[in-house]
């Protein structure tokens, strides 16, 4: 799920309440409510998450979900686009839809004295979305020209390269706009089969917060959804990422090589190991005075950034990432990533390695869960990996106490990082 777009104020202040999870029923569905009281600012938001609305579902029509969420921001039948948006604009509500590969989300955000209204507008645009074939055609216009933008966008390419490389067969290596021939076959019949199959309330997750009184809110909420069929619970599928040493190279106008890779990390147990994957990849890629930055940038001299992350969610496991280099020095670039990560995974860190690590993650962790809306998504980001809510805590505590020898022994396990695919934006005659 994206990060949840309003910040109501540091959380650090005395009598703020933990994030907490109840059940809500709505039409006989039990949905799961995610919240946190915040009374600082007379302001609230609601997100909900449809689990399974994202690009993932889009199978032989690659651009639907994306199109879909674009078409109901076009507001309502009645009011349509403009008319819509100047009813949300005079109570200062803000209303948007949008996907991830695997949900389709709306954000409600308002003042607390328009709390009623806004979730009024929400019912309003489920119940009567402007699906129709001029608001349709605007966004398939809009869309189009964002792929044309998109064939000179080089990070995008090189990004999209490398999905299609580590997930070849699968929805995962699908571009989430779709192409221009898959947008121009959806038709209106599509945008409402699209709509009864995403818009289930056993597929939901409502994360509520700020200037709320949760009852009330919930109930205004379930005046809203209750006309929502039950449906059927969203059953995430897995996909392995791929081993193949490869490397995929594309061929544009480009004055620099745009250099993308990632790899397999097969994590059998978050609850255990995601306290040392996030020490692992800090100190291997994470940033400033790790081993690929102080290899690669300070001694080299090759790139201005390059760093390697983990992904880790319900679909797949995998590390990722990216630099950028003189065309001239592309090869030597590539060669030296994979020489640094496989000294790595033989020999591990050192101690002083594993300490700097610690006083960064031990000190930026709580900062980066400081506001309502972090703590939230970070709530949320743990619910949805089927960790307990208050995982964050376990999580600095096992940094903590982590080991010299735990942490070397859990990178000689991980020896699939080394098996990297690469994929470049570069050009042929310039590197020639």
């Amino acid at each position: 799920m994206k990060k949840i777009l309003i910040t109501l104020l540091l959380g650090v202040f005395m009598g703020l309440q933990a994030s907490a999870l109840i059940r809500q029923e709505i039409n006989q569905a039990k949905v799961p409510v995610i919240y946190e009281e915040n009374h600082l600012l007379p302001m609230g938001f609601i997100h909900l998450a449809f689990r399974g609305g994202g690009s993932l579902s889009d199978k032989n029509q690659l651009g639907l979900a994306k199109l879909f969420a674009q078409v109901l921001n076009e507001g309502t039948k009645e009011l349509g686009a403009v008319g819509f948006a100047q009813a949300l604009e005079q109570k200062a509500i803000s209303l948007n839809v949008d996907t991830s590969t695997e949900d389709l989300q709306i954000t409600l955000e308002f003042l607390k004295e328009y709390e009623d209204e806004a979730i009024m507008r929400l019912k309003e645009l489920l119940k009567s979305p402007n699906f129709t074939q001029s608001a349709l055609e605007k966004v398939k216009t809009r869309m189009l020209a964002a792929l044309l933008q998109k064939e000179s966008d080089f990070d995008y390419l090189a990004k999209l390269t490398l999905k299609q490389e580590l997930f070849a067969n699968t929805p995962l290596a699908n571009a989430a706009l779709g192409t221009k021939e898959s947008l121009q076959k959806i038709k209106l019949d599509d945008l409402k089969q699209q709509f009864a199959k995403v818009f289930e309330l056993n597929k939901l997750v409502v994360v509520l917060g700020g200037d709320l009184k949760i009852d009330q809110t919930l109930k205004r909420l379930n005046n809203a959804l209750n006309f929502l069929p039950q449906g059927k619970a969203y059953e995430e599928p897995y996909f392995e990422t791929s081993d193949q040493k490869s490397e995929k190279i594309l061929y544009k106008d480009t004055e620099q090589a745009f250099v993308y890779f990632g790899t397999p990390f097969k994590i059998k147990d978050l609850k255990q190991d995601l306290a040392k994957s996030k020490v692992m990849m800090f100190v291997l890629g994470g940033g400033f005075g790790s081993r690929l930055m102080e290899k690669i940038r300070v001694q080299e001299g090759l790139a201005y950034s390059v760093y390697i992350r983990s992904n880790f969610s319900k679909v797949a496991h995998f590390a990722s990432g990216y630099l950028q280099t003189k065309l001239s020095t592309q090869a030597k670039s590539v060669a030296l990533v994979k020489k640094i990560v496989k000294e790595f995974i033989e020999k591990g860190m050192t101690q002083q390695e594993l300490d700097d690590a610690k006083k960064f993650l031990l000190g930026s962790e709580p900062l980066r869960n400081e506001t309502i809306s972090s703590r939230l998504n970070t709530t949320y980001n743990y619910f949805y990996l089927d960790l307990p809510l208050n995982f964050n805590q376990t999580l600095l505590d096992q940094i903590q106490k982590m080991s010299l020898k735990e942490i070397n022994d859990f990178i000689k396990e991980h020896t699939e990082i080394n098996d990297l695919t690469f994929a470049i934006v570069s050009n042929k005659k310039k590197d020639k």
